[in-house]
C-alpha cells in the first residue's frame, strides 16, 4: 500500500488508509476540518508502518499535529485505539471514547494479566486443544506494544452530541462487534462514521467476550435494526471505503447471520460437537497456522452458539470437561 493512500470526501473529510499487518492490510482513519482545526478519528495500530502513513499523509495536505484539536475512538480495539496516546502526545488533544470501551481496553493492556487467562479457560472449555491454545496468550500480548503509550480519556456517551467540523454529530450505541462502541451521526447531511458496525463487502466480527454478560449476536442484530431508522446517504467505515447503500447493507448483514445460525443448527443435527470443532468446520484453512484468526474465528463461533442456545434451538452437556452442543 502507498504510505500515504488517502482521498478526500464532501466536506474537505479525510480517509486515512492505515496499514495493518492483518489479512485486512489496512483500517481507515478520519480527519474532519472544522474552523478550530481538525479531529481525528480511529488513528490506527500503533506499528512503524502506521507512523510511517501518518507522517507522509499529514505532509501531503499540509497539516502541523498541532491542528488536531480532538481525537474521537468509535471504539477499543487496537487497530482503532493503538495510536491514540501517541497522537495524544504530540497533539494535546484530548481523546474522546465511551466508558465501556475503556474499560475493555483497560482489562486488556493495564496491568492485569487476567484477561489471557480468561479466555484461553473459555476456549479450552469448548475444545481447543492445548498445543493451540498455548499460542493465544503471547498473542494477546504482543498487542500491548501496538497500543501504547495509552492515552489519557474523557468518557462521552451515547445520545451525546459531539461538534466534529462544522457540524453537530450524534452519538449512537452501537454494541455487537465492541460493547461501547459508537457511531457518529449527522442528521443535516446523513451521514454516518459507523466504526466496525457496519462494514462494506466483508462481515463485522461479533464474539464471546470473557465476564461480558449476555448475547452479543443478539446485541449486534438489535444494533442493526436501530442504525436502519437512520436515513443515510454516506457512511464512513473502519474497513473499506465509504459506501452509499447504508440501509441495504444492515439489511444484507441480518440476512447473512440468518443463514449463518441456519448452517450452524444444521451441522449440529447432522453431528453433535465442540465449539472448536465447529469452529474447524465453519473456517477451516482460512484460520490455519494463525492464531489472529483462529481467534476471531473462535470467538464468533461462540457467539453464534450462544445465541442459538438462548434461542432454545440447540443445547450443550459437558463432556470429559468438554462442551458439547446438540441439536
Amino acid at each position: 500500500m502507498n504510505q500515504a493512500a488517502t482521498a478526500v470526501w464532501p466536506e474537505g473529510i479525510i480517509q486515512v488508509k492505515v496499514p495493518l499487518p492483518f489479512s485486512l492490510k489496512w483500517v481507515n482513519s478520519y480527519l474532519v476540518p472544522g474552523q478550530q482545526g481538525y479531529t481525528l478519528i480511529d488513528p490506527g495500530l500503533h506499528t512503524p508502518d502506521a507512523v510511517l502513513a501518518w507522517n507522509a499523509a499529514l505532509k501531503a495536505h499540509e497539516i502541523a499535529y498541532e491542528q488536531i484539536h480532538t481525537i474521537m475512538l468509535t471504539h477499543q480495539h487496537p487497530d482503532h485505539y493503538g495510536l491514540a496516546g501517541w497522537f495524544q502526545q504530540r497533539t494535546a488533544a484530548p481523546v474522546l471514547m465511551s466508558e465501556q470501551s475503556h474499560a475493555y481496553a483497560v482489562r486488556l493492556w493495564g496491568n492485569d494479566d487476567s484477561f489471557s487467562l480468561e479466555l484461553t479457560d473459555l476456549y479450552a472449555r469448548h475444545g481447543m486443544p492445548a498445543e493451540v491454545l498455548n499460542a493465544i496468550a503471547p498473542h494477546l500480548a504482543a498487542f500491548r506494544e501496538r497500543v501504547s503509550p495509552q492515552p489519557e480519556i474523557t468518557y462521552i456517551s451515547a445520545g451525546d452530541m459531539l461538534q466534529m467540523g462544522n457540524r453537530s454529530w450524534l452519538a449512537i450505541d452501537a454494541p455487537g462487534h465492541a460493547r461501547g462502541q459508537l457511531c457518529l451521526y449527522d442528521s443535516a447531511e446523513r451521514r454516518m462514521f459507523c466504526g466496525d458496525q457496519v462494514l462494506p463487502d466483508i462481515t463485522p466480527n461479533v464474539s464471546v467476550v470473557p465476564r461480558e454478560d449476555g448475547d452479543p449476536l443478539q446485541q449486534f442484530l438489535d444494533s442493526l435494526v436501530h442504525l436502519r431508522s437512520y436515513e443515510v446517504e454516506l457512511a464512513f467505515p473502519g474497513h473499506r471505503d465509504p459506501f452509499t447503500r447504508f440501509d441495504d447493507r444492515a439489511a444484507e448483514l441480518l440476512l447473512h447471520h440468518e443463514r449463518r445460525l441456519a448452517q450452524i443448527a444444521s451441522l449440529l443435527e447432522a453431528e453433535p460437537c465442540s465449539g472448536y470443532d465447529l469452529c474447524q468446520r465453519l473456517f477451516g484453512a482460512r484460520i490455519s497456522g494463525n492464531t489472529h484468526n483462529l481467534r476471531f474465528a473462535m470467538s464468533e463461533t461462540l457467539a453464534h452458539l450462544f445465541h442459538l442456545e438462548n434461542r432454545g434451538q440447540i443445547h450443550s452437556r459437558t463432556r470429559n470437561g468438554m462442551i458439547i452442543f446438540t441439536s
